[in-house]
């Protein structure tokens, strides 16, 4: 099987050291720049974005990362005993040398080494053969691969077109199926999507088994997901906490303007209802922008003298006893 090599650390700018506080401002500069809903080219940002999305997928993840990191450094030798991948095409398959997936939002060395799918061709028509010599019918193996679905997307829905290449098998030529796959509003991580009756014939007059797609939400450069709820990291200078501000925030929906009381203090939590995603029993999720207060890392001699003059007339001291 040949798959070809995905430089994550590369995608992403980085070196191979990099720690996850620069994983993550890596992945959130670029996904920006590149997302969709800012990019002016739209397609070639779309592929982008996917790219970037599966890179910061894998390295983010302690485990995911360490495989990588193995696969990585004897990609060239053929995976020295890590399943082998080598330069070149190839598509998405499983263990067995059986299917490939298009249109998912994954790249064929994501789906081979990191999607988990479970349930292989070469499997089931090992169990087919042993049905066969029994003589019994046998039900079609399910087949699952994962499906990268954009926050936009969760929120709205969406209609997507995936294609699924089949083996050839007795002689037969190698077949292809394309599907249009409805992404519904409100869809979740690790949801599933089933498309009755696509997976692995069945065998003696059985029925076919089912094709699964595992959702798995596409990162955003500016919120994270917890349920319906979306959380957004909003920085404030020391006098904006202080004195409060009215700051624009981002939404899914478009930019929003959240007031911000005076003392706010930092790690607070700002609700915004019905900003979120679509909850299961109707409405929608909130978004909650979590306060971090910014301290500048440099100030000029004119605003030294104002920090100074503030710390002499100030009666507010931090680290006494109430």
């Amino acid at each position: 099987m040949a798959v070809k090599f995905n430089d994550y650390y590369e995608t992403l700018g980085v070196s191979r050291e990099a720690t996850a506080d620069e994983l993550k401002k890596a992945f959130r500069k670029l996904a920006r720049k590149y997302h969709p809903d800012v990019a002016k080219d739209k397609k070639a940002s779309e592929e982008k974005f996917k790219e970037i999305n599966e890179a910061y997928e894998v390295l983010s993840d302690p485990e995911k990362r360490q495989k990588y990191d193995r696969l990585g450094a004897n990609w060239q030798d053929g995976g020295s005993g890590h399943g082998g991948f080598s330069p070149g095409g190839g598509g998405a398959r499983d263990s067995e040398g059986g299917f490939e997936f298009g249109g998912t939002g994954f790249s064929d060395f994501f789906e081979t080494y990191f999607s988990g799918r479970r349930e292989g061709f070469g499997a089931s028509r090992r169990r087919s053969a042993g049905a066969h010599r029994e003589g019994f019918a046998q039900r079609g193996q399910d087949v699952e691969a994962d499906i990268l679905v954009s926050l936009e997307e969760a929120l709205h829905g969406s209609l997507r077109q995936v294609t699924l290449r089949r083996p050839a098998e007795s002689g037969e030529a190698e077949r292809t199926n394309t599907y249009q796959v409805r992404i519904p509003a409100g869809v979740r991580e690790e949801q599933r999507i089933r498309l009755g009756g696509q997976g692995e014939p069945g065998f003696g007059g059985a029925a076919a088994g089912d094709l699964y797609l595992r959702v798995r939400l596409a990162r955003h450069p500016e919120f994270s997901v917890q349920e319906s709820d979306l959380y957004y990291d909003l920085d404030l200078a020391p006098w904006e906490a202080v004195l409060g501000v009215k700051a624009e925030i981002p939404a899914l929906d478009g930019a929003t303007s959240l007031r911000v009381p005076a003392g706010t203090t930092s790690g607070s939590q700002l609700r915004m209802r019905g900003l979120g995603l679509p909850r299961e029993g109707g409405g929608r999720g909130d978004l909650y922008a979590t306060v971090n207060v910014q301290i500048p890392a440099k100030v000029s001699d004119e605003e030294r003298a104002l920090w100074e003059q503030l710390a002499a007339k100030s009666s507010f001291n931090p680290r006494s006893v109430p």
